[in-house]
């Protein structure tokens, strides 16, 4: 057995984790080095002294092994700060009978973190754990003696299913079922939280409702940026744990905080109350101004965040005209004779008839004052976008002037005057004195270095794992990126490089491109009318008999109907020189590139381009160089000088993004072209096969989906390989050189 020497800059760590387990020690120094470039110094020092109580705990290898692999990732998901809560839910299945479970709880954090992705929301999934466990950890009758949750590990396992499908409170509502129903049933309880029984799918269908924000995360991610020109990050808070307080979403440094599912109501689907939200949280942040606290009673507090909100409300609905259907939908509509002014303090009842008046031209309120303060608010915004001060002044005169001594009452009208879709207005006011309590939540998030590609959040793709036969879910990271620009001008002097070879491609292109117009007939809708057949339905019209209704024609050019996508394996082998050549063979793929683009563009098919590369299945990275919606043009081919080679080469999870993309397409045939250097690998995976086989799986895949993946390969021992992942769908050059020339005409072979 081969000998693994920890380096010296890691023996310190090693001999704190004192682990005697033979499997740990081959996995320890890329471990250790992942969580030094993740966690900060107490985070490793946590990270260690936790991975030695697992070791210690007496339940095997698994458990070290796992959390050593995976909690660098969560705790760049959740944060360092999830450690203690995560630890303290493995103690006591350690205390308790139920240590086997103990795994599976580890193997499912990964996907766990990245369904929740907040801290809150983990203490929350956090308690469901605990409660299940303590409810049916049971006793045997007449035996001082407990046996472990039947349940517990099948519902691990299942864990990445039902936050794929379910919000928190829908989780909890499932797992309360079962545990209601069969704690003391050990059969029925396995057959439940593994999904096997009828009432098990039954109930999990029932909770299945409304719209998950992490299914939805990057669509709304692209609205914010799109439409408001804002990329901050969206995380997720459950309302199924706090029924008294009913949190309701706000933003900080951090982020912008939205609940984790929305119901349809009113008319309004969940995503597009996802959209309200957004579009008030994006208003306030683009046109609301802090001012200070300290100078404005409770009242008045309350007055200016209503009339603050109904502004960058207004301002939204005049830049975009269709929230005002959303808005008006979603705000409640208090009736004016609602509150009981000799019962109830009617502060709030009075700003939601207001607010609800400024949104809606054709409210119904008789009131003065709602009618005189509607009136001063447009006049207001009618001389421009007015301000957060003007607005603060505004309400001090309406707190003033509508002033009643049961304002003062205890009991408060609340019936519809919450406008769920407003955040908590935490952003509107600074303090003279800021304490500790206070955050700044004006300062921008900072992003790390090298992390800008992970600005858009990521999509996640499963990973075929040959040994088990089965997928991993959720299993890899995939960050899309528009590649940096670069200078067209180096592309232009390649392509007229080989301009004699141009010339030869165009008389192959010209015998490919479409030729003439084929006349369709009998049509009953067309672009002109068929005279012909025309004539005689109307003479079979005049005779009596039933005319025949096709009697336009139409056209459709003869030829081609095909769309291609071009992935680029661009990583860091690409750098080295080509065999007898003193170009690389990143320099030579770029010639080949170019060639083949103009080739394309000249054809008229669509076609897009992407590059990938990956480190570790955390971060694979899908450069898009040419969409299918723009022209072979100089900001393309500044990308495409701009192309440079690093890391790995996880082609699965590159041919199943690019395929998202291709198969939106609307064309009889779909290729895709994978020009590569080498056999796909990554730095975390150690089993040469797994990737291969992850890649041949995704090729099954591609077809199913109507895709034909064809493989273009430089490396001279791809025979090794390349036909396990492709079949016969591919071409090996092993003179790198002759890529330019070989790359289009291949090309041409496969589409003519």
């Amino acid at each position: 057995m081969e000998t693994v020497t920890i380096p010296a800059e890691l023996e310190a760590y090693w001999k704190q984790l004192d682990c005697g387990f033979p499997r740990v020690e081959p996995v320890f120094a890329d471990c250790m080095r992942e969580a030094l470039a993740t966690l900060s110094r107490q985070g490793v020092e946590a990270y260690i002294e936790n991975a030695r109580f697992l070791g210690k705990m007496g339940r095997g290898a698994e458990p070290i092994l796992i959390f050593l692999e995976e909690w660098p990732t969560v705790a760049k998901t959740l944060g360092e700060d999830a450690l203690p809560a995560v630890m303290e839910c493995i103690r006591r299945m350690w205390k308790s009978p139920n240590g086997n479970a103990i795994t599976p709880f580890l193997q499912s954090l990964p996907v766990t973190a990245r369904r929740l992705q907040s801290p809150e929301q983990l203490r929350d999934y956090l308690g469901i754990v605990l409660d299940f466990m303590e409810r049916t950890t049971g006793s045997i009758h007449g035996i001082h003696q407990t046996f472990p949750s039947p349940g517990l590990p099948e519902f691990f396992k299942q864990v990445p299913l039902l936050l794929s499908q379910l919000s928190l409170m829908g989780l909890k509502s499932w797992v309360e079922y079962g545990v209601r129903y069969y704690k003391d049933h050990p059969d029925r309880q396995i057959d439940y939280f593994s999904l096997q029984s009828a009432d098990s799918r039954a109930v999990l269908q029932r909770e299945r409702h409304g719209t998950l924000l992490v299914d939805n995360e990057r669509k709304l991610d692209m609205y914010l940026r799109g439409l408001w020109h804002d990329e901050d990050q969206l995380i997720p808070y459950s309302g199924a744990f706090d029924e008294l307080r009913k949190p309701i979403p706000y933003y900080d440094k951090l982020g912008i905080r939205l609940p984790d599912v929305y119901d349809d109501t009113q008319g309004i689907a969940g995503i597009d109350r996802y959209r309200a939200v957004l579009a008030h949280i994006a208003g306030h942040r683009r046109w609301t101004t802090a001012v200070f606290a300290d100078n404005f009673s409770p009242f008045q507090r309350m007055a200016t965040e209503f009339l603050e909100d109904s502004r960058v409300e207004y301002l939204a609905m005049r830049e975009y005209p269709g929230l005002r259907r959303i808005f008006m939908a979603l705000h409640p509509i208090p009736a004016e004779d609602a509150c009981d002014s000799e019962r109830e303090s009617g502060v709030r009842h009075r700003l939601a008839m207001l607010s609800r008046a400024i949104i809606d031209p054709q409210h119904s309120y008789k009131n003065l004052h709602i009618v005189e303060f509607t009136q001063r608010f447009h006049d207001l915004m009618q001389h421009g976008n007015s301000s957060t001060p003007e607005m603060a002044d505004l309400a001090v005169s309406f707190v003033a002037t509508t002033r009643r001594q049961s304002d003062q009452l205890a009991k408060i009208h609340f019936k519809d005057t919450v406008v769920d879709y407003r955040d908590d207005n935490r952003q509107l006011w600074k303090f003279i004195e800021e304490g500790d309590e206070e955050e700044a939540f004006d300062e921008p998030r900072k992003i790390e270095p090298g992390k800008e590609i992970n600005g858009l959040s990521p999509r996640h793709y499963h990973e075929w794992d040959y040994l088990n036969q089965s997928y991993r879910p959720d299993w890899v990271s995939v960050y899309e990126a528009l590649h940096p620009p670069g200078n067209a001008a180096d592309i232009d002097k390649l392509l007229a490089k080989h301009n004699a070879l141009a010339k030869r491609l165009k008389k192959m292109l010209d015998l490919l491109k479409p030729q003439d117009k084929v006349l369709i007939r009998y049509q009953e809708e067309g672009s002109e009318l068929d005279l012909d057949v025309a004539l005689r339905s109307l003479i079979d019209y005049k005779s009596g008999a039933t005319p025949d209704p096709r009697i336009n024609m139409s056209h459709k050019t003869s030829g081609r109907n095909i769309a291609v996508l071009l992935l680029l394996d661009l990583s860091e082998s690409l750098n080295e020189k080509a065999a007898g050549c003193d170009q690389t063979i990143l320099e030579l793929s770029q010639e080949a590139v170019s060639l083949l683009a103009w080739a394309i563009e000249k054809l008229g098919d669509p076609f897009a381009i992407a590059g990938f590369h990956s480190n570790t299945r955390h971060d694979v990275r899908y450069l898009h160089i040419k969409g299918y919606s723009e022209h072979w043009d100089d900001e393309v081919k500044g990308r495409l000088a701009a192309m440079e080679a690093s890391y790995s080469t996880r082609m699965g999870a590159a041919m199943r993004h690019a395929a998202h993309y291709l198969e939106k397409q609307q064309a009889d045939k779909k290729l895709m072209l994978i020009l590569t250097d080498g056999e796909p690998s990554d730095i975390d995976s150690k089993d040469g096969r797994l990737l291969i086989e992850d890649a041949r799986q995704a090729v099954t895949e591609l077809d199913r989906q109507g895709i034909y993946a064809y493989c273009i390969n430089l490396d001279r021992k791809a025979d090794e390989y390349v036909a396990d992942i492709f079949g016969k769908q591919y071409t090996i050059i092993d003179r790198v050189a002759q890529l330019p020339e070989k790359l289009p005409q291949l090309f041409i072979s496969l589409t003519k």
